[in-house]
């Protein structure tokens, strides 16, 4: 069977970190292998890849076949682009600084390309972050107003127990101006006894001195 290209699985469980290896296609997956080229780590977003072009170029064109995965990162990285270039050289469709300066410019736009999504990726986490900032706040404040709104007895309570108060102040007044005419009238009552007392002690009018004179001149 041919050299392979392929993935040699290493990281923790959950969290796989890939080698981009040449071995024999009869080896393992994770067995013995010819030469490591790379390496892919499919747990960032962009997915990061450290690649030897020029080394993968080189495997490609001695008959190594890459996995369908290998292809797809061998193709993100140029290396299946500059084999194909190196192949227009080889047949003369145009020199090799023409090549390498076409190599050159796509490096370039797939360099601005993933920067750009780079920005995109990170402009998207801090609005979400701010999103979830806010909707946390909103729920703080919900939570706040309710319980105000719990711990604030309702507005007819405090009328009535204001209308309560006035009445018992009205209650009160009446009953003070009660107390302070019975007091009145205890006071004016012992001097009404006493006026009447006094009348009846006073000693009768003496007679005139001739009546009684005539009273002891009747015969008996």
């Amino acid at each position: 069977m041919p050299v392979k290209i392929r993935l040699q699985r290493h990281g923790k469980k959950g969290k796989p970190f890939y080698h981009i290896v040449i071995a024999d296609g009869r080896a393992p997956r994770d067995g013995k292998f010819i030469e490591k080229i790379g390496t892919y780590n499919p747990n960032t977003n962009p997915a990061t890849i450290d690649l030897n072009t020029d080394k993968a170029v080189t495997w490609l064109e001695n008959g190594a076949q890459p996995t369908d995965t290998c292809r797809s990162i061998l193709s993100f990285k140029g290396a299946m682009y500059k084999k194909h270039l190196n192949g227009g050289v080889t047949k003369g469709a145009f020199t090799q600084e023409q090549a390498d300066a076409k190599f050159e410019k796509w490096l370039a736009d797939k360099e601005k390309n993933t920067a750009s999504k780079v920005e995109k990726l990170a402009a998207a986490r801090k609005d979400a972050y701010t999103k979830r900032l806010t909707a946390e706040a909103e729920v703080k404040d919900a939570r706040a107003a309710k319980i105000a709104e719990k711990n604030t007895p309702p507005a007819e309570e405090n009328e009535a127990t204001a209308e309560g108060g006035e009445e018992a102040t009205e209650v009160t007044a009446a009953a003070n101006a009660e107390t302070a005419n019975e007091e009145a009238k205890s006071e004016e009552a012992p001097v009404a006894e006493v006026k009447e007392e006094e009348a009846k002690e006073e000693p009768e009018e003496e007679k005139p001195a001739e009546e009684k004179k005539e009273e002891e001149e009747k015969p008996e």
